[in-house]
């Protein structure tokens, strides 16, 4: 038996592209397979631009909290690959071991027989014929990237599905406007199914409401229409048709975590879970646990070498409505406790980096660019600098996230920093690596 890094890398070489959308050859393997998407427990189907993960997030410290066993579907892992896949069990799922993930992945391989399919078809099909073949309750699956001709798109009949806050990001793949965009996220409504809509801008809703009419969805709940989320008197305070539930604030970090709260409290109900007890649900809040979605590190090798009484804070958001939400949530942390904000970034070249940077013009002090080693399409430092002073934030660069913190160390700061690495998943896996924090 060979090891996972090298299968997956064996992967990458059969098709010329890293992203081909289409469904035609992941059905092919599918059929081979025997068809393990007709084998699942109940699949509520979750695509979106941001808080997608968060929203699964929650959804599974709910389930679990309430005695289901939940398999779990994301992508991209920040560390290692078998964060794409929790096997559910009795007590709560675990990241999938590496003995049965290879096994599924020569499985895939044999049937494939070297024809022509994408890394993202490949590790999907094995990972549906996991969840097929190892009993659960419910299985949480994430789009990868847009929906209408994603890989996880191959369920039929999903208990639910749900579309996150939809804004520009993938615009070579998905489109260049955000109600194209929503278009292709739409593509996974399904007749029969309930949708469920985050809250969101006024046009990609009107978008994806007329496509999930135009599906056959057997309900549509729209927040802020039909279901409701806010914070009052330090509570979540969420209400919809059936009742309204008075929970304590999200264990996550920032406002836009009551909103996918809100989202995956909807989706729970529509797919016919909303009987769950109580105290599930007020567990799930407490517990709900998303690495790298505004984390703060308080411990590890990087954490130390940060000032006395400073704080390091860490974020995978890598478009402009992320920025957005995360410079929101940063200037939320200053006006409850007054801190220097200095931030360290890196971006991929595929990204707008000025747009994802500018929110947060006057609100860094400094900005310390910094490269990503683990992806090709890394942009360079000194140019993630120059958008970052193109939008107005004073910049430097450093060589590595470890000299920046240094650097940050040895200045001269009028109260300890509060200090946010940000721009990029794969800088935010190098940094959990680096720090000792791996995910779990």
């Amino acid at each position: 038996m060979g090891s996972s890094d090298t299968l997956l890398a064996r992967f990458m070489a059969l098709h010329p592209k890293l992203i081909d959308l289409s469904l035609g050859r992941i059905l092919t393997l599918l059929e081979r397979l025997g068809d393990p998407q007709k084998k699942l427990p109940p699949v509520i189907h979750v695509a979106g631009t941001n808080g997608k993960g968060s929203t699964i997030a929650f959804m599974r410290a709910i389930l679990e909290a309430a005695g289901l066993s939940v398999h779990v579907y994301i992508s991209p892992h920040l560390v290692r690959f078998h964060e794409r896949i929790r096997l559910g069990a009795p007590g709560g799922g675990r990241f999938v071991e590496e003995n049965t993930l290879v096994e599924a992945l020569e499985r895939c391989e044999a049937v494939n027989a070297g024809d022509p399919i994408t890394f993202f078809e490949m590790t999907t099909a094995a990972g549906l014929l996991l969840f097929a073949e190892h009993p659960a309750d419910v299985l949480l699956l994430e789009v990868g990237l847009g929906g209408r001709f994603d890989a996880t798109n191959v369920i039929a009949h999903p208990a639910c599905t749900v579309v996150t806050p939809v804004s520009l990001d993938h615009s070579e793949y998905l489109g260049d406007t955000v109600t194209k965009i929503a278009g292709e996220k739409a593509g996974i409504f399904k007749r029969g199914a309930p949708a469920v809509i985050a809250p969101q801008e006024p046009e990609p809703t009107a978008v994806l409401e007329a496509a999930a009419e135009r599906a056959g969805a057997s309900k549509i709940l729209i927040g802020a229409q039909d279901f409701n989320v806010h914070e009052a008197g330090g509570r979540l305070v969420y209400e919809d048709q059936d009742g309204l539930l008075d929970l304590p604030l999200p264990r996550l970090a920032g406002r836009h975590q009551h909103i996918n709260a809100g989202t995956a409290i909807a989706a729970l109900r529509a797919a016919g879970y909303g009987g769950l007890p109580t105290r599930a649900f007020e567990d799930g809040m407490r517990n709900a646990d998303w690495p790298a979605r505004l984390q703060r590190l308080a411990r590890g090798h990087l954490a130390a070498l940060v000032p006395e009484r400073a704080e390091l804070w860490l974020d995978g958001g890598h478009n402009p409505d992320g920025g957005r939400v995360l410079a929101q949530a940063m200037a939320d942390l200053a006006d409850r406790n007054p801190a220097p904000l200095v931030m360290i970034a890196g971006l991929l070249s595929t990204k707008d980096a000025a747009a994802t940077l500018g929110h947060f013009k006057g609100l860094a002090q400094m900005l310390y660019a910094v490269p990503i080693q683990n992806s090709l399409a890394a942009r360079p430092a000194e140019e993630v600098a120059e958008a970052a002073r193109g939008a107005g934030l004073p910049a430097e660069t450093a060589s590595s996230v470890e000299q920046a913190l240094r650097t940050i160390a040895a200045s001269d700061w009028p109260a300890p920093p509060r200090i946010l690495i940000c721009g990029s998943l794969y800088l935010a896996g190098e940094v959990l690596s680096a720090n000792g924090t791996l995910p779990a």
